[in-house]
């Protein structure tokens, strides 16, 4: 019989593979890329240039030292011609890619009267249309290599629930998880799996300006899964390490062979509290 490592291995791990992460400069982001690496992925942290240049490179040095394999690209995930030079940049290197991860996203505030016709567009291009071009390109790569690929949309509560102060993030967020469905029954004749992974509330750049005292009191109310976290003894937070199970799974090709369509909820409990 296996050993135990042998045999988690053999159903998690990606040794050989490479793993696309698109946001990967994200504080989630950054903990999925680093989950996939671990697993033995080589990961490419994809994120737009200036302070993401940083943040990319401190994901990818943390790899590296942990013996892993990595690299940084710059990129806009809006634009169709980076996402393509992506494609072309792994294939000069001899590589393609096997788990594409797509986790860009921003958030807005904005009471619903005061939402800019502008400020819909950002919101819906990062975090809708950029997972509709990756999809496209990637997933044709993929078709047109007969890769048995994996594809991990990440997602929202807010896609599934109504949560106050998000109205833009929301309507986008449904449209990733309406794309998924879609799409794990387009691609299941070529062998490629897609789900959408839905988080729930893990402190990150485009919340935390919505996470005031009060909301953190009503989050806390409606997560039955409590413990502590720093200074808080009853925190509702999520911490980003915590996706990795999820992720894993859904990368992998032995352990998640047979799920595509569907929506992975990690959110310590939210979707199931009611009063």
């Amino acid at each position: 019989m296996a050993s135990s490592a042998a045999y988690l291995q053999a159903l998690f791990g990606l040794d050989g593979k490479t793993a696309v992460v698109v946001g990967g400069t994200g504080v989630l982001g950054g903990a999925i890329a680093e989950a996939l690496g671990g697993a033995g992925a080589h990961v490419v942290v994809v994120g737009r240039t200036l302070k993401n240049d940083e943040s990319g490179q401190s994901i990818v040095d943390r790899l590296k030292a942990a013996g892993g394999s990595a690299e940084f690209v710059a990129a806009d995930s809006t634009k169709r011609e980076d996402i393509s030079a992506i494609v072309a940049h792994l294939k000069a290197n001899n590589r393609h890619c096997d788990v594409l991860v797509n986790g860009a996203g921003v958030n807005s505030a904005t009471p619903f009267f005061d939402i800019t016709d502008e400020e819909f567009e950002r919101i819906l291009n990062t975090n809708l249309r950029a997972v509709q071009i990756a999809c496209q390109i990637f997933g044709k790569d993929m078709v047109e290599r007969g890769t048995k690929g994996s594809i991990i949309n990440i997602a929202s509560l807010s896609g599934i629930i109504a949560l106050s102060r998000v109205f833009t993030y929301s309507v986008t967020k449904a449209g990733v998880l309406n794309l998924t469905q879609n799409l794990a029954r387009e691609f299941a004749q070529y062998g490629i799996r897609v789900n959408a992974l839905s988080p729930g509330f893990f402190p990150a750049e485009q919340n935390r300006k919505i996470l005031s005292p009060d909301r953190v009191a009503n989050i806390r109310r409606h997560t039955p899964t409590l413990r502590v976290q720093g200074d808080d003894p009853q925190s509702p937070f999520g911490t980003p390490d915590e996706l990795a199970g999820a992720v894993l799974l859904l990368a992998a090709s032995k352990a998640g062979s047979f799920i595509t369509g569907t929506n992975s909820v990690v959110d310590g409990g939210f979707t199931a509290m009611t009063i």
